[in-house]
């Protein structure tokens, strides 16, 4: 039985295309009919440059099955070359659906031994490289709606679970990732005025990056649970049509299963004992109760103690 091909003439931008995700989303999406848009400047893992160029690889790879496929050339984070990117890719196809957000580079280090240069730099490529190309995606299709023509545009990107959770060695990575989730929250609401969708995916998988933390694939000689390509299906249903209802949320791929990921929820509290301003003086026993906390154990409770 054939595969139902969700993106039959839509056109999707993917940024760091080249390899890993990237490239898995890039095929995916050539697969359900898609004109994917390669962008990749075939850097190392910390940025450095190299004479690779895995882009073309990609749309080769794509061409040669019968898909179609196109460069874009420049850095995510650079303002002029995303602007180039979205104009020639209309100026070429005469449209633009979808982009795909994902590139990055890790430079980890803790805290105290990171670089001015290190933090700017993971900042740049995935938390300005993400804004960059929404930008002027978005400035597109925001024209193209109030030129009255229907919009149907989706943004997909590029979360981990250092932006939900941290990790130690990794305060760039992990404060990029955070925000690249409040940009998705923040363009899903503004999207919404002329017809953008914006999601975040968090895949669990093994790329380059998680190679250098220590995970490999899996020793197996059959389905990979930690194989790039179990994101990209979700990465194809969420540039599709079908998938219009659905804007501001994370998603995580863990394998085979699928995790809607929650916001911040309101917790436990302290109400001040006067009913008007917080006092300092009463806040210690404020906030053992708020956190859950409480002096002389919590076994006698019944409520687990809270780390963080």
């Amino acid at each position: 039985m054939a595969q139902a091909r969700l993106l039959e003439g839509r056109v999707i931008m993917v940024t760091g295309a080249g390899r890993g995700l990237g490239r898995s989303h890039s095929l995916e999406l050539a697969a359900h009919g898609a004109t994917v848009i390669v962008n990749d400047l075939g850097v190392g893992l910390g940025g450095e440059r190299s004479d690779d160029d895995p882009a073309q690889e990609v749309v080769d790879t794509i061409t040669s099955s019968g898909g179609k496929a196109a460069l874009a050339p420049g850095s995510a984070s650079d303002w002029d070359a995303m602007a180039a990117a979205v104009a020639t890719t209309v100026d070429s196809f005469g449209r633009l659906d979808g982009i795909v957000n994902n590139a990055g580079i890790l430079r980890d280090a803790t805290i105290t031994n990171m670089s001015e240069k290190d933090w700017d730099a993971v900042l740049d490529v995935h938390l300005k490289g993400t804004f960059t190309l929404t930008r002027h995606a978005c400035e597109y299709w925001r024209a193209e709606h109030k030129a009255g023509r229907p919009v149907a545009g989706r943004i997909v990107n590029t979360t981990s679970g250092a932006g939900l959770a941290g990790n130690v060695g990794q305060a760039g990575y992990s404060a990029a990732k955070a925000g690249i989730i409040a940009l998705t929250q923040v363009t899903a609401m503004e999207g919404s005025r002329y017809g953008v969708t914006a999601n975040a995916i968090s895949p669990i998988a093994a790329t380059r990056m998680m190679a250098s933390a220590g995970i490999a694939t899996s020793d197996t000689d059959g389905w990979d649970p930690l194989d790039p390509a179990n994101a990209s299906p979700v990465v194809a249903w969420l540039c599709s049509e079908a998938s219009g209802w659905i804007t501001g949320q994370v998603l995580r791929i863990d394998g085979s299963r699928l995790i809607a990921m929650e916001a911040w929820s309101t917790g436990r509290s302290h109400v001040a004992k006067t009913g008007e301003r917080l006092d300092a003086a009463e806040l210690d026993l404020g906030m053992r109760r708020a956190l859950g906390a409480f002096p002389g154990g919590l076994a006698a409770l019944g409520s687990p103690a809270v780390s963080r």
